[in-house]
């Protein structure tokens, strides 16, 4: 199958939705956006670096490089909508290894009621690389920014944080529909989806903000992945470890403590972990005495 079966593969195979008026088979698509404001991401995800393809198969890898897309929309309060895919196939294998990644995409996209409406491919003779193009449009009260956390907000974050090394982060659920529902619920000051990990990410929204923010050591959720390391570091890894894609928000006390006692999400508790307060910078409460936080995660370094 070459590059032009690949893409009528494709496209036999894709449903667009009301906001796609031409999809794949032209030099561009054509959209019909409902709102005026569009949400747009991108990540492009590398074997060798982010997955390794030999060990965990075209689909998981398909099925995360749009989840990570689907939780930056989660992360704005938004509703995905389209998607582009660019892919740089291997040589060898470049069959078996395409359409398991569109399967990957496909399934998931189908549940998020996301359109693929075109994209790239290519074979060269490095390692494969998929890089997807995400478009959203804004929830209920607007794109949720991360620099609107304000003085006295507490900090939410879903689920549990810590062990993506136990490959959790390729099987995750992006926090749309949660996402979507606090905006029903409260009106959240700033948001965040945790990929580089609780302390870096939590971070960006203090320096974004322009305050500070201080952690409870003992409010933060561990996931059961981290205990399971059993080397004795379950905090350090829910604060550094990255790629857990839950959603940290900051609302007012009120909207907190209302959030708190009804846990309305289903399946997914909430936990409040910490407060914006006026000092710059981020800090860890931990047996009664408050210390500096360095804003350790994930980084991409450039040499």
């Amino acid at each position: 199958m070459g590059e032009f079966d690949y893409i009528r593969w494709v496209r036999t195979q894709t449903v667009g939705n009301d906001r796609v008026r031409i999809g794949i088979g032209d030099d561009c698509a054509v959209l019909t956006p409902k709102h005026r404001e569009t949400l747009i991401t991108t990540d492009m995800l590398l074997d060798g670096r982010h997955f390794r393809l030999a060990e965990v198969g075209p689909v998981r890898v398909g099925r995360k490089a749009l989840a990570v897309n689907l939780s930056d929309i989660a992360a704005m309060g938004g509703r995905p909508t389209t998607a582009v895919v660019s892919l740089g196939l291997p040589r060898h294998g470049a069959n078996a290894i395409a359409e398991g990644v569109f399967q990957g995409m496909h399934a998931l996209a189908e549940e998020f009621g996301v359109a693929i409406v075109g994209g790239d491919t290519n074979t060269w003779d490095g390692p494969f690389v998929i890089s997807i193009t995400l478009l959203g449009e804004p929830g209920p009260v607007g794109p949720i920014l991360r620099s609107g956390a304000e003085v006295g907000d507490w900090l939410l974050v879903t689920g549990t944080l810590g062990g993506s090394i136990q490959r959790k982060h390729f099987d995750f659920t992006p926090r749309v529909r949660e996402g979507l529902l606090l905006q029903d619920l409260c009106r959240p000051h700033a948001m965040i989806d945790l990929s580089d990990g609780l302390a870096g990410d939590v971070g960006h929204i203090a320096e974004e903000s322009g305050h500070g923010f201080v952690l409870f050591a003992d409010r933060i959720p561990i996931s059961d992945a981290a205990h399971a390391l059993n080397d004795g570091r379950a905090l350090d890894h829910a604060l550094s470890d990255g790629e857990d894609f839950e959603l940290a928000f900051a609302v007012t006390p009120a909207e907190g403590q209302r959030l708190l006692d009804t846990q309305p999400l289903a399946n997914v508790r909430l936990a409040w972990i910490g407060l914006c307060v006026p000092e710059a910078g981020l800090y860890l409460e931990q047996d009664g005495a408050r210390r500096p936080l360095p804003a350790t995660g994930f980084r991409h370094d450039f040499t």
